[in-house]
Order: structure tokens, then sequence, then C-alpha cells
């Protein structure tokens, strides 16, 4: 892979609160996009990225949750995703954000979900994922849907987090300038 890494969006940032429209066609630009998107992912590092998240405004995820469990790199990029069913079932696990560094909390979501999506080649695929794949995919969903982890909080935990991201943006700025 040799995608650009591009700057990450910290919150509060209005556009990580937009609900994005879909992709309505591939093109090489988008695939480009994803390239770039799966390099920020790995450098920051991540396991799961949504093209909000860099400032751009396309239905774009990129997940690769099998490095984070020790297993060979499975970098997916999955265009206009979509969760078509859910289990019963719910999972919690502790969710972060390359948006909102350094800061973990419990989130309770479904413990399996089908997602559908276009790949990168313009195929439609379909898949069930479980365990930390269904978190990552369904917090990635959410970011497309202006949604993040912290909305999952309540109000003055997430009040209390949004402070923090307004301190650090204050930090870096007067370190970058």
């Amino acid at each position: 892979m040799n995608g650009m890494i591009r700057p990450i969006l910290i919150h509060p940032d209005p556009r990580l609160k937009k609900v994005v429209a879909p992709v309505p066609d591939l093109s090489d630009d988008l695939r480009v996009l994803a390239d770039d998107m799966l390099e920020t992912m790995y450098a920051a590092p991540g396991i799961g990225l949504a093209a909000p998240q860099i400032g751009v405004m396309n239905r774009l995820i990129v997940l690769d949750c099998a490095k984070d469990e020790g297993g060979t790199s499975r970098p997916v990029a999955m265009f206009n995703p979509e969760v078509v069913a859910q289990s019963d079932e719910m999972n919690v696990y502790e969710e972060g954000c390359l948006s909102i560094p350094e800061i973990f909390a419990d989130v309770e979501r479904p413990a399996e979900v089908t997602v559908a999506w276009m790949d990168r080649d313009g195929n439609a695929q379909r898949e069930t994922f479980d365990g930390l794949w269904a978190t990552c995919v369904q917090h990635e969903i959410d970011h497309l849907n202006g949604k993040l982890f912290i909305d999952y909080l309540k109000p003055l935990k997430r009040q209390m987090i949004t402070r923090k991201m307004v301190k650090l943006k204050k930090e870096r700025a007067r370190e970058a300038g």
C-alpha cells in the first residue's frame, strides 16, 4: 500500500456530526481515498477510520481488526456500508476513536451484525461480523451518520470529554503555531 497519510479531525468539529450521502459511483479518486484512509488508520494506529474523520464527506469506511487480534492484516474498504441485520444479543467493548484521542469508554452494541457494502471494484458484498469486528464496523458506520461513540455516554461524561478535546485542540494549535 502506498497511500498518503491524511490529518484526522479532532472532536468537536461540525463535520463529525454530519450525515454523509452515499457514494454514487466508484472512481479512481475514491480508490485512492480508500488507500489513503488505510495508510492513515495504520499510522495512527487504529483499527477503523471513516471518511468524515479526515474531512471527506463520503460514505466510506476502512477497517482491519485482524492486526489488533494478532492475526495477518485484513484491510477492508467499504463503500456505502449498511447494517442489514443485527443480533438481539448485546456486547460491551471499551471503545476509543482516532477523533477523540486517549479517551476510552464502554459502549454496548449488538454482538453480531450483517453488513452489506460495495467493495473497491464495485462488487456488492455481504458479511456477518462478531466480536471486535462487529463493534468496529458499527462504530465506523455511526461516523457516517454523524454519531460518535461518546454519544452513547451520559451527558455529563460527554461534556467532560468534549471539554478535554477542546483543550487538546488548543494545545495542538499552540504547538503547531
